[in-house]
């Protein structure tokens, strides 16, 4: 018999653990594929095998996985190796430890009647399976070897071990509710109201995926049929809203309805089915009827919850900034003045998202002092409405840190579905930075999420994406995206805004009537239009289209009405852009002074690709009056911020300024294509150049066929290329970086 060479693999780095689960699993659920990378921890069996066995309890478990981790038979035996080996005691204090969770062996060893811990402890070592340090802090050897030890252990075993741990936390209700739900199969309302309350706490410190769990327990032990399908609607609720969770929700959404058939009147059962059909689908239109109607007649009936009321308006108000019509805006009013004291940020939102461009001083300081508030907040649903309150009027900066853990949470399989907008938000927050970049790949981040979860990109995100390519002339990418808006968004009720990056698009070429003729799509000059939030950001680009096609009473009726409006308290960068339009339509002896004062106003900096913008119009409108040596500071300035920005066309309109003025030309760039190639842009398209395939690129780079594909059809367009047969002469015209 020849002789066999046994070989050990190592754990695979992280990216190849991606790759090589993004092979086998494509499909694999977002937050499934995190738990197997989290729990796998780059062993190749546990990665193949683990997301087969999850993916397949998922989908006959579709309330979600409970403590006993579903493992195969080679997963035990080579993770529950060595559990044989140990005594009984020494097995029931690992169960003891895995159940637990926290990791505090200080009272384990009393639990149960355990004698001599520190000699089972001794055991445990010994045979390879856990360890404990000097501050008694228990880890398993590998995270499968905690789910082996479960799964290795009798139902009576794990149910004695849950009482046991159990009567261990008296003095902390959640845990003890936890464990006793745990270890019983029979309704017990106390038991399910306790884990309901527990739920709602854990939401709060933001822990959404064990707040669904406890919620969804809570529903099993409910004895009344009306009880369950509440706390099952509460959780699908929570599912789409924050964790993402699409593919179970219409599961717990039925067991609610089967389980009471009121419960599809009920408003629990409404907003969920409501926040559900707007993160799959987007349909305004249903999810605002159906809401509307189980409020108006829960207000009627007066036997309403707190929290059930909060969530129904919530979701109210996004079908409200998504549809963007004053009847929808009127309709929430209504219901929301029933609430007795609202959440601040309903209260905020129904004033920020329908008109921003008429906010009361109050709101915008109740609004800061939200914002400030979120440093310390732990919610991820509060945190992305209340930022989400602040878009229009630039306070996203201001939630940065804040959103950042949201995000980490979510890419970490939490919360998800929050983890979608406050990637969008962010991606905002990156281009009005200036680093346009990041934008762009947090954008894509947003939307593969999104899609990955069931759901749909949001509009936000795709207008961020038109406008990142109008800035950079990529007028085909505009087209495209703002065709598809104008195609999906009307049957669904939102209230898409095309026109907005077509405008941009526009200027950035020079076509200066087709940018008045979109700047003037949701109203005339002059008008600040309700429930059309992106006029704000359009007010430059209105006045200058207007001034480049001699229509100087619009262009000057437009700045009237914006500084009547007082639009420069909202935003450092409203202020610059209504003190740019000023100056561009002041006479020659006015107009230098309020240019720069409007680049003298503090903060402009946070706003590179305006600020250059004033500066370029500041020294265009100064070469006009022969100041040529204040004029090249001006332009100077503009040219080398549109370069770092990335905006070609930008920078080459400054630069023939700049010539104009006398000023020799300098060596510059053979090409001022792909100035914002990333660098794994650059080593993916030198590849691609090379003639390699997606698939060789990726193994290369351990990267996917698909996310190679992603970099390609976001360089070509920078590259000015259309297929990978041209990327080499496109190459040879850069100047190397």
């Amino acid at each position: 018999m020849p002789e066999v060479t046994e070989v050990t693999v190592p754990a695979l780095a992280e990216s190849a653990a991606e790759l090589l689960l993004e092979r086998h699993h494509p499909l694999l659920r977002s937050d499934l594929r995190q738990r197997v990378l989290n729990e796998a921890r780059g062993n190749p069996l546990a990665l193949l095998e683990l997301a087969t066995i999850l993916q397949q309890h998922a989908e006959t478990n579709p309330a979600g996985l409970n403590d006993q981790h579903p493992m195969t038979q080679r997963l035990q035996a080579a993770f529950g190796l060595g559990l044989n080996s140990v005594s009984q005691v020494a097995r029931r204090l690992l169960l003891l430890a895995a159940l637990d969770g926290t990791g505090d062996l200080r009272f384990l060893a009393t639990v149960g009647g355990l004698p001599n811990g520190a000699r089972y402890l001794m055991e445990v070592e010994q045979a390879g399976l856990a360890r404990a340090d000097d501050s008694q802090r228990f880890t398993f050897r590998h995270p499968l070897t905690k789910a082996a030890v479960i799964a290795g252990a009798s139902s009576a075993e794990r149910n004695r071990a849950h009482q046991d741990l159990a009567n261990l936390y008296p003095d902390q209700p959640e845990r003890r509710a936890w464990h006793l739900a745990a270890s019983t199969v029979e309704p017990d309302e106390g038991l399910a109201a306790a884990l309901e309350v527990a739920a709602h706490r854990n939401l709060r410190r933001g822990e959404a995926r064990t707040a669904v769990r406890m919620l969804v327990r809570s529903a099993e032990l409910s004895p009344s049929a009306q009880d369950r399908s509440r706390r099952m609607a509460r959780a699908a609720y929570v599912g789409v809203e924050v964790t993402g969770d699409l593919e179970r929700s219409p599961a717990r959404l039925a067991d609610a309805a089967v389980t009471d058939a009121a419960a599809q009147q009920s408003l629990e059962s409404a907003t969920s089915s409501a926040a559900f059909l707007l993160t799959r689908d987007g349909d305004v239109v249903v999810a605002n009827r159906l809401l509307s109607l189980a409020l108006t007649e829960a207000e009627a009936d007066g036997d309403i919850s707190r929290s059930a009321h909060e969530e129904a308006l919530h979701t109210l108000l996004r079908t409200c900034s998504l549809g963007r019509r004053p009847d929808l805006w009127e309709n929430f009013n209504r219901h929301v003045e029933r609430l007795p004291d609202p959440p601040v940020e309903l209260t905020i939102g129904c004033r920020t998202l329908r008109d921003p461009a008429r906010l009361a001083g109050a709101v915008l300081q109740n609004l800061d002092v939200a914002t400030a508030a979120l440093a310390t907040e732990l919610d991820p649903a509060r945190i992305v409405r209340i930022a989400a309150a602040g878009m229009y009027i630039d306070r996203i900066g201001d939630c940065r840190h804040s959103l950042w853990r949201v995000v980490n949470d979510g890419r970490a399989g939490g919360a998800i579905g929050s983890a979608v907008t406050a990637l969008s938000l962010l991606a905002h927050d990156a281009f009005r930075a200036g680093d346009w970049e990041a934008a762009d790949r947090l954008a894509g981040e947003s939307e593969t999420t999104a899609e990955a979860c069931g759901g749909y990109w949001t509009p936000s995100t795709r207008h961020l994406r038109a406008f990142i390519a109008a800035a950079r002339g990529d007028t085909e990418t505009v087209e495209l995206i703002t065709d598809e808006l104008r195609r999906w968004a009307p049957p669904r009720g939102i209230g898409a805004s095309p026109w907005a990056p077509r405008c941009l698009a526009a200027i950035t070429r020079g076509d200066f009537d087709r940018a008045y003729r979109e700047a003037t799509v949701p109203g005339p000059a002059g008008v600040l239009p309700e429930c059309e939030p992106y006029a704000l950001w359009m007010v430059l680009d209105l006045v200058e289209a207007a001034v480049r096609t001699d229509r100087h009473a619009q262009a000057q009726r437009h700045v009237k009405a914006v500084e009547e409006a007082r639009l420069g308290d909202l935003s450092s960068r409203l202020a610059l852009l209504v003190g740019g339009a000023a100056g561009l339509t002041a006479p020659a002896e006015e107009c230098v002074e309020l240019f720069a004062s409007a680049l003298a106003l503090p903060e402009t900096g946070r706003w590179p690709f305006e600020r250059a913008r004033v500066q370029l119009l500041f020294g265009e409108r100064l070469r006009r009056l022969r100041r040529v040596c204040e004029a090249r500071g001006q332009l100077s300035a503009a040219a080398d911020t549109f370069r770092r920005l990335g905006a070609g066309p930008w920078a080459s309109r400054a630069v023939a300024e700049l010539h104009a003025t006398g000023l020799a030309p300098t060596t510059q760039r053979r090409s001022t294509r792909g100035w914002s190639l990333t660098p794994q842009e650059h080593k993916i398209v030198d590849l691609a150049a090379s003639g390699l395939t997606n698939k060789q690129i990726g193994e290369r780079l351990f990267l996917s066929p698909r996310t190679v594909g992603f970099h390609l059809s976001r360089a070509f367009p920078k590259l000015g290329v259309a297929s990978r047969s041209a990327l080499r002469d496109a190459l040879s015209n850069l100047q190397p970086r």
